[in-house]
């Protein structure tokens, strides 16, 4: 991160604390917690954005999610078979 940085005390279950430290590898604990933390305020704006567009358009009903993934594995496999474009 080049971000400056800030000290922080914060307090959360030893179980978590001792897993997240097992997993940080050599950037440490500090900058695993923070690339969580990161993530945890995307999933959070995305929500937010989610929850305007509903607001605005109505929710996605499950017949078009399906309909949109149907149509991603599509163009997967179409990528996938062989002599697809390598463009």
């Amino acid at each position: 991160m080049s971000e400056p940085t800030g000290k922080y005390s914060i307090t959360m279950p030893r179980d978590i604390a001792e897993a997240a430290r097992a997993r940080s590898g050599p950037s440490g604990l500090s900058a695993y917690v923070a690339a969580a933390v990161a993530r945890q305020i995307e999933r959070d704006n995305l929500n937010e954005l989610v929850a305007v567009a509903e607001a605005e358009h109505g929710p996605v009903t499950d017949d078009e999610i399906q309909s949109l993934r149907d149509q991603l594995q599509q163009a997967r496999n179409e990528q996938a078979a062989p002599g697809a474009d390598a463009a």
